[in-house]
């Protein structure tokens, strides 16, 4: 199998975008930028609510990608599982993600 190049990935991601991605509409319509205050307000009361000891453990992922992923999940009706294995998958839910073909993904 031949190895994939730059080119070919954003040639195909053209193509997705031609045919018509509503995932990169919806990107393009949401300012998603506007949740970041609400939702730190939330992880500062998650915070204050639990008690957290120590910053251990692998870094968490951004509050903005979290609500992206939930979104995709809310639209389209998929287990935690099948989150995890449809972002791995799909250059759609990658790119509203905005993650790389190497970016690390949320697990289940």
């Amino acid at each position: 199998m031949d190895q994939l190049s730059f080119f070919d990935l954003n040639d195909r991601l053209a193509q997705i975008s031609k045919i018509g991605d509503p995932l990169e509409v919806l990107n393009e319509i949401v300012d998603w930028s506007k949740f970041d205050g609400v939702l730190l307000e939330a992880k500062a009361k998650d915070l204050t609510d639990r008690r957290v000891k120590g910053h251990a453990g692998r870094k968490p992922f951004s509050l903005r990608l979290m609500l992206k992923v939930f979104v995709l999940q809310s639209l389209y009706n998929l287990s935690d599982d099948q989150m995890e294995y449809q972002i791995k998958d799909r250059l759609s839910f990658m790119r509203f993600l905005d993650l790389g073909l190497n970016g690390t993904v949320p697990d289940a």
